[in-house]
């Protein structure tokens, strides 16, 4: 690998843009048996976002595991945003990350130095979530790939799931979005220093602070159960990752529910909107659509750059949640005392179609 190669292409996607469509993953894991085991108290059926399995009364593991290949071309920022990424899932359940293993796909000839760059900047995003890596696995492979398998514990009794709205829930997010078209811009060396800049400062900020202070909110008797659904925004894109916590979980007796969202109402990373106005749809993003556009409805007003948004993939998001009305304010302004700037961007209403409704 030369001096003057990029890494971003060694892949021919990047980031969370490079999943399996959304559409394919779905068909093929319906065809899988179902698992027996009553400690299993989250699994992949429910598409949540990460499994959770029970060893006491008290203490549960939350499980993930997330790899990708490269969206930028600086070899340890690479590393940050993967741990970062990879740690969001236990975050989004709200659970603690204990222990993480390495995955690592790199080609045979690739530059050993860039590899131990990949390591050492997803090492120090580790370290500061207190998060011990054992060790992990390498292959050789043509694109290069990086991530990890993440362990954490959990209060079986304070598990957020992705699905569980009530009507009239406040939505809120907690970062802003667009780092699936910047990334694409920066693979076609069209991304400006600025845009650049502030994506990855997005994809390497964790979200355990906002799942901090949503922690804060739920601590306070008169909102224990304020928080009823929280995932977070990665490849399948807000919209996707929205359609899943509208669907519920009949077989759990969580009814569906209605989402109406305000495109207007998000932050978006500095040149997103550009980017996506000149035409830097990831693939992913083209996945995102096929699969959810059926559920989703747009109202005319809302251009076309900001319905692309809403279909980008994102790496290392932020998080989806709903919310009491009553708690929202509260969590606002702790999420603000955190130094998160989450904004409400929509409200839950009773199952009616369509299921997602953009203004």
């Amino acid at each position: 690998m030369s001096e003057q190669a990029k890494l971003t292409s060694m892949a021919k996607a990047a980031g969370c843009a490079a999943k399996l469509a959304p559409g394919t993953l779905d068909a093929v894991l319906r065809q899988l048996p179902k698992q027996f085991d009553a400690n299993v108290l989250v699994g992949f059926e429910t598409s949540d976002d990460a499994g959770v399995y029970q060893l006491s009364e008290d203490t549960a593991l939350v499980h993930t595991v997330d790899f990708f290949t490269p969206m930028v071309d600086d070899p340890h920022t690479f590393g940050e945003i993967a741990a970062t990424n990879a740690l969001s899932d236990i975050y989004a359940m709200g659970g603690r990350p204990i222990s993480a293993l390495t995955i690592v796909g790199f080609p045979e000839r690739g530059d050993p130095e860039w590899l131990a760059q990949i390591l050492q900047g997803g090492l120090a995003k580790m370290i500061e979530a207190n998060c011990t890596v054992l060790g992990g696995h390498s292959v050789r492979n043509d694109d290069v790939l990086f991530g990890y398998a993440v362990t954490g514990l959990i209060n079986p009794k304070k598990i957020w799931k992705n699905v569980g709205a009530h009507t009239d829930d406040i939505l809120i997010f907690t970062k802003a979005l667009g780092t699936g078209v910047i990334s694409t811009a920066i693979k076609k060396e069209k991304a400006s220093s600025e845009s650049i800049a502030a994506a990855i400062r997005s994809m390497t900020t964790l979200n355990r602070d906002a799942a901090d202070a949503l922690h804060e909110i739920e601590s306070q008797p008169e909102w224990s159960n304020a928080i009823h659904a929280v995932t977070d925004v990665t490849g399948f894109s807000l919209l996707g990752h929205a359609r899943e916590m509208a669907l519920g979980n009949p077989q759990q007796g969580i009814e569906p529910a209605s989402l109406a969202i305000d495109h207007a109402a998000f932050n978006y990373i500095s040149g997103a909107v550009e980017a996506a106005k000149n035409g830097f749809l990831p693939g992913g993003l083209k996945n995102n659509r096929d699969f959810i556009g059926d559920c989703v409805e747009f109202a005319p007003a809302v251009r076309q750059e900001f319905r692309d948004l809403l279909f980008d993939p994102q790496t290392a998001g932020g998080l989806l949640l709903s919310i009491a009305p009553d708690a929202a304010s509260a969590a606002l302004a702790a999420l603000e005392r955190h130094s998160i700037a989450a904004t409400r961007v929509g409200i839950v209403h009773a199952k009616k179609s369509p299921l997602i409704y953009v203004v």
